[in-house]
């Protein structure tokens, strides 16, 4: 099946040279272009894509808004939302993930690692390299935040100790493989684990699973852990 691309970007030769990429791969399209947060909101109602390509910076309505508004669309669920951005320094990115995106990459990133980027994120798995959400909750999710759903700790009483577990191993950046490992079990395993907890606590994907277990508590702020 053809995973369908909205790309949303105010900068036109950027959008071109993705476009390219994106549409040299036999199961990616990119379906439409943006070049404001506006437009991206408009052209994902109505063309549905499977991933959104944002950039966080665009004139008038920014790529942080824009992602807000789909993702708070029940129409939209299924869309997933990629932020370009250089998030060494960017903490909007931070704000990005708690809206609902489904994760980032720095806009130096490279033709391979953009459209595996953009399938992973299409399939609603672990999207964030261990490296850089180890990065993002060090720097920027572990920071106090207003309006945190006080909700989550009473959903967090429905997981099993194993999703717990592997929740945790999760949101400290460890992947599929770095968790079995460690837990002794199959990759197949935790991808179970992770996806009941993700249903449990009503998290779009494992991004969102990352998220809900900082502002829930269930993982504390502090130096990340080594897999």
């Amino acid at each position: 099946m053809t995973i369908r691309v909205l790309l949303a970007d105010d900068q036109a030769l950027l959008r071109d040279t993705f476009r390219i990429l994106i549409n040299s791969a036999d199961d990616l399209e990119v379906v439409g272009e943006a070049s404001d947060g506006a437009e991206a909101v408009a052209l994902a109602g109505t063309l549905r894509p499977d991933v959104v390509i944002m950039d966080i910076r665009m004139p008038g309505t920014d790529g942080l808004a824009a992602t807000t508004a789909i993702c708070a669309d029940p129409g939209l669920s299924d869309v997933r939302i990629l932020i370009l951005t250089t998030f060494e320094t960017d903490e909007y990115v931070a704000r990005a993930l708690r809206a609902g995106a489904s994760g980032f990459l720095g806009k130096d990133v490279t033709a391979d690692a953009l459209l595996d980027a953009i399938r992973t994120v299409a399939d609603g798995d672990a999207l964030l390299s261990p490296t850089a959400t180890k990065m993002l909750v060090t720097r920027f999710l572990v920071t106090p935040e207003p309006a945190v759903d006080t909700a989550l700790p009473e959903q967090l009483s429905s997981l099993t100790a194993r999703e717990r577990e592997v929740m945790i191993l999760a949101a400290r950046g460890m992947s599929n493989t770095d968790i079995a490992d460690a837990l002794c079990l199959s990759p197949l395993t935790i991808r179970t684990h992770i996806q009941r907890a993700m249903t449990k606590l009503h998290a779009r994907d494992r991004a969102q699973l990352v998220v809900a277990a900082y502002q829930s508590g269930l993982v504390q702020s502090g130096p990340p852990a080594t897999p």
